[in-house]
C-alpha cells in the first residue's frame, strides 16, 4: 500500500476538532477511496490544556504553529486558526517554504495575500487548497475549478453569511427588531468576536473575492468589493418587502463587464418564492451560471463543525489521491490584474423616507428622481393620518435603474430640506 498522507493540524477550534473526529472516525473509508491511508502525526493550538472533545493522545503537541508546518513528519499542514495575519500567515508560509501542501479554511487569509501565497505554492511545487473556506459543507470551489471548468463564467451569486441569514429571517418569522435578533445571534454565539465581519459583510465579501478569482481569472481583489451590511435593514423593510412579494437577503455578486469585474455584497430583495428568497436560517446559497451549463443552484449549510471538517477533508483526499490544481483554477502568473467597475446594470429600487409632513415635500422627492432619469413605479405614504403628524414615511418603488442615478437622487434628497435622516435604497434583485 502507498505510504500514508500525514496530515499537521493547525488549530483545535471547532473545525479542528471535526476534522479530527472524521480522520478518527472513517479511516478505513478514505483508505478505500484514496488507496492510502489518512494520518495526523501532530497537532498544535494556542492552550495544551483546554478540555477537547476528541482524543488526541496519540499526536505530537506543537505549541508553535510555525514549528508544526516544518516537521518532517507532515506532509500536508491543515491550518484551521484563522485570521489573515499573525500566526496562520506565519505558519501556511512556513509549509510552503518546505514544499507542504496547505488546506486552509481561512477565507481571510486568501482574500488578503492570496496571490502572493498561490505564487510562492506553485514556486514551491506545492498547493493551497480552500474549500472549506466559502460557503462551509457546499462543494463551491470544486464545482467552479472542476465540474465547470469548461464554461465561460457570466455571474456567482449568493447568500454566503450564514449570520447574516440567520438575522434577516428570524426578523421576518417573529416580527423582531434588529438590535433584537442581533442580541440573540450573539447569545447563540453565531457572531464572530468583532461582529462587523458578519453584519458589515466583510466575512461574506471575502468569500465572494475569491469565488470571483476562480471565476475570471483574476486576481485576488478583495479591496474592490462594495460593501454594505445589514445594519440599516429594518423590521419595517423587512414588512414591506414582504407585502410586495419580496425577502432581504445579504447577497453578493459578481460579473464580468465590459467595464471591469464588478464585485458587490449589499443588501437585496429578491422574489420570495425565489430559490434566494426561500433560503432560511444559516443555510447558505451559491447560483453559478456558465455559458454552456446555465445556471447551477448550490445549497447548504454554511458553518459548523461537521459542515466545515467535511470541506477540509474533501481537500485532504483530494490530495492523496494525487488531484493537484492551482489555487484559484489557473496558474498565478496567468491571473490577471482586474479592473475594477462599479454596477452599473439598472434595477429596480426600494427606497424607504421620512420627511417632513408638509405641502410639496413629496413632490421636492420625486423631482430629484426624475431629474435623475428616474421613473416611479409606485409612491405611497406608510404612516396613517393622525400618527406621527410631523412627518411622513414614505415608501418608493423605481423602475429599473443606474445604479449611480439612484447614489445622485440620494445625495439629492438631503438638499430639499424636507427630509429627516438619511434614506433607505435597497436593490431588486432579479435571480
Amino acid at each position: 500500500m502507498t505510504a500514508p498522507l500525514r496530515l499537521g493540524l493547525a488549530g483545535l477550534g471547532t473545525v479542528g476538532i471535526g476534522v479530527v473526529k472524521i480522520v478518527q472516525r472513517h479511516a478505513g473509508l478514505i483508505t478505500a477511496r484514496t488507496g492510502r491511508p489518512v494520518t495526523i502525526t501532530a497537532v498544535s493550538a494556542r492552550d495544551r490544556t483546554k478540555n477537547r472533545d476528541a482524543d488526541l493522545s496519540a499526536y505530537a503537541w506543537e505549541d508553535d504553529p510555525v514549528a508544526l508546518a516544518r516537521r518532517d513528519d507532515v506532509d500536508v499542514l491543515i491550518e484551521v486558526m484563522g485570521g489573515h495575519d499573525g500566526p496562520a500567515r506565519a505558519a501556511t508560509e512556513a509549509a510552503i517554504a518546505a514544499g507542504k501542501d496547505v488546506v486552509t479554511a481561512n477565507k481571510a487569509l486568501l482574500a488578503h495575500h492570496g496571490q502572493e501565497l498561490a505564487e510562492a505554492a506553485e514556486a514551491a511545487g506545492a498547493v493551497i487548497r480552500f474549500e472549506a473556506a466559502v460557503a462551509g459543507g457546499i462543494p463551491v470551489i470544486k464545482a467552479l475549478t472542476e465540474g465547470l471548468a469548461g464554461n465561460e463564467i457570466r455571474r456567482v451569486m449568493g447568500v454566503m453569511n450564514g449570520t447574516c441569514n440567520y438575522i434577516l429571517t428570524r426578523m421576518q418569522a417573529a416580527g423582531l427588531p434588529y438590535a433584537t435578533v442581533f442580541e440573540e445571534a450573539r447569545q447563540l454565539g453565531y457572531l464572530e468576536a468583532d461582529p462587523n465581519l458578519d453584519v458589515g459583510g466583510i466575512d461574506a465579501g471575502h468569500k465572494l473575492s475569491l469565488l470571483a478569482a476562480i471565476a475570471f481569472g483574476t486576481r485576488v481583489s478583495f479591496d474592490k468589493v462594495e460593501l454594505e451590511g445589514i445594519g440599516n435593514v429594518s423590521i419595517e423593510d423587512i414588512n414591506l418587502a414582504d407585502e410586495m412579494g419580496y425577502h432581504i437577503k445579504l447577497l453578493g455578486v459578481a460579473q464580468m463587464s465590459g467595464r471591469g469585474l464588478e464585485q458587490r455584497m449589499t443588501p437585496c430583495l429578491v422574489p420570495a418564492e425565489s430559490p434566494l428568497g426561500q433560503l432560511q436560517g444559516g443555510t447558505n446559497m451559491v447560483v453559478l451560471e456558465g455559458d454552456s451549463v446555465g445556471q447551477i443552484v448550490l445549497r447548504g449549510p454554511g458553518a459548523g463543525e461537521g459542515p466545515t471538517a467535511s470541506a477540509v477533508m474533501a481537500d485532504v483526499i483530494d490530495l492523496a489521491r494525487g488531484l493537484r490544481i492551482s489555487t484559484f483554477g489557473q496558474p498565478a502568473a496567468t491571473l490577471a490584474q482586474p479592473v475594477a467597475a462599479r454596477s452599473a446594470t439598472p434595477a429596480p429600487y426600494y427606497i424607504r423616507a421620512t420627511l417632513l409632513d408638509k405641502p410639496g415635500a413629496l413632490a421636492k422627492i420625486a423631482t430629484c428622481l426624475g431629474e435623475a432619469g428616474i421613473s416611479i413605479d409606485q409612491m405611497r405614504q406608510l404612516n396613517k393620518p393622525g400618527e406621527k403628524d410631523d412627518l411622513a414615511v414614505v415608501l418608493i418603488v423605481t423602475h429599473k435603474a443606474a445604479p449611480a442615478d439612484i447614489a445622485h437622487a440620494l445625495d439629492q434628497f438631503g438638499a430639499t430640506g424636507v427630509m429627516l435622516g438619511a434614506p433607505v435604497a435597497i436593490r431588486i434583485e432579479a435571480v
